[in-house]
């Protein structure tokens, strides 16, 4: 079988090369095999550009035996030569396991890069994780940002593995001898991301072909491309408009894809709680707008209330 080390660590050096020598990059680790395969890369890579390396790794304490995992990780991460941190958490269980889990995972990550000033934090999600994100929005009917799936660079967060498949991440760990953990959750069909991975995605492959993990990923990278452009072009409307304020005759006239972004943030302006939003509140302001008819304000969350006069439209917070 054909190693599949150069393929990884040719995407990792790629990013590895826009940091200056000298430079911390922290690494989160969880045991799988996904993680484990980046964590070896950067072993591999980071030295040669003269870069320090070091590891963290997320504790839960959702499940029994959670610091013992922890520890294997650590060990593991020991014999590539990179020093890892343990990070307790605590999940406030707010919004289900996984979402309140990724929540306090990545203030557990913010806080650890904070403490060692790291340059960049990678993580080892693919092409796999890719496609489940696009068919969760997709099944959630989400916009254009949403269907884009994950990005590669975000911030200080990298995802260098977005092209690298799940079964190439196992190969190498097989290959160089690191023994993958193999999370419960990731089996629990009690989790919508467990039942598109184990259900949805092979039951597409098996009933349109094969290749639409590959297709999905392809798919959210276009979307991405448009999603930003389309981001880029309602940005520079925001920056020359009051968001309290809006000429509705001016609103009409522009894209409503355009329309929907300065709406969005004009309500969180006023504000709306992040991410209180949804498409059906955007909807009762796009009537104010184009389908005007003498209707009342709109109240939204947050106590915004959005409500036309004179052809404007006035948001304030009650």
């Amino acid at each position: 079988m054909k190693s599949t080390a150069p393929v990884i660590r040719t995407a990792v050096r790629t990013w590895l090369e826009k940091f200056e020598a000298g430079d911390l990059i922290l690494v989160a680790v969880s045991g799988g095999a996904d993680s484990l395969a980046l964590a070896y890369a950067l072993s591999c890579e980071a030295p040669k550009l003269a870069l320090q390396l070091q590891a963290v790794t997320v504790d839960h304490q959702l499940q029994s035996g959670s610091s013992n995992q922890a520890m294997k990780v650590v060990e593991q991460l020991k014999s590539l030569g990179i020093e890892t941190t343990i990070e307790k958490v605590t999940v406030e269980i707010t919004e289900g396991v996984e979402a309140s889990a990724r929540k306090a995972r990545y203030e557990a990550l913010d806080l650890v890069g904070e403490r060692l000033n790291a340059a960049g934090i990678f993580l080892g999600h693919t092409l796999d994780d890719q496609a489940e994100t696009v068919l969760l929005g997709l099944a959630r009917g989400s916009g254009t940002r949403s269907l884009s799936g994950m990005s590669e660079h975000h911030g200080k967060y990298i995802r260098p593995l977005l092209s690298i498949t799940r079964i190439q991440t196992e190969n190498l760990c097989n290959e160089v001898g690191l023994i993958a953990w193999n999370d419960p959750h990731n089996f629990d069909s009690h989790f919508a991301r467990v039942r598109v991975r184990t259900e949805a995605l092979p039951t597409l492959e098996k009933t349109i072909g094969p290749g639409i993990a590959l297709a999905l990923a392809r798919s959210a990278q276009l979307l991405r491309q448009d999603a930003d452009a389309l981001d880029s072009w309602a940005e520079r409307e925001i920056r020359e408009l009051n968001l309290s304020d809006l000429e509705c005759a001016h609103l009409a006239a522009l894209p409503r894809a355009i329309r929907s972004r300065i709406i969005r943030s004009a309500i969180y302006a006023a504000g709306a709680p992040s991410g209180s939003i949804s498409a059906e509140h955007v909807a009762s302001v796009e009537a104010l707008i184009t389908a005007w008819s003498g209707q009342g304000a709109s109240h939204l969350p947050g106590g915004v209330k959005v409500e036309r006069f004179s052809g404007r439209l006035s948001l304030l917070r009650t």
